[in-house]
């Protein structure tokens, strides 16, 4: 259940960073050379922002449900089974596509905070890689529970 609990908070937060793009790009726009003058979307902000807060929720019940009995410490990894080194290559890869798409989506939600138009360096496509990420992130949370709670020992 708690699986199945992930990949939905993923998928929602994923489809939300890529709506909020969407929306985003509907305000009126002006760009010069690499800078960009826009019109803030409120609405783009608060749904950039769901979705960061739903991609670190599903991270953080991923790691509490895995993360505690299927990592070894680091100086043990040598004498460590195929499956705690799996595991422990799927938490980091868990972690840093988390960092990466939760820094993408709060930029891009960032850019649309202010409720007046503003000039600065484009930041195209941000809500929509962290969107695609959170999909990623759920792939490889999957992958992580299924290697603890699944595996035999």
């Amino acid at each position: 259940m708690a699986c199945v609990m992930i990949v939905v908070l993923d998928l929602v937060a994923g489809i939300l960073g890529i709506v909020a793009e969407n929306v985003q790009n509907k305000m009126t726009r002006v760009k010069i050379l690499i800078f960009e003058c826009k019109e803030a979307s409120h609405k783009a902000y608060s749904l950039g922002l769901a979705a960061a807060i739903l991609l670190a929720f599903a991270h953080v019940i991923a790691t509490l449900l895995g993360g505690c009995k299927c990592v070894c410490p680091p100086r043990e990894i040598q004498r460590a089974s195929r499956r705690k080194k799996l595991s422990a290559a799927s938490l980091v890869l868990s972690w840093i596509i988390l960092t990466v798409g939760f820094l993408l989506l709060i930029i891009g939600a960032l850019s649309n905070s202010k409720s007046r138009a503003h000039c600065r360096i484009s930041h195209h496509k941000f809500l929509s890689i962290g969107g695609f990420l959170c999909f990623f992130h759920a792939l490889v949370s999957l992958a992580f529970l299924h290697i603890c709670l699944f595996s035999s020992h």
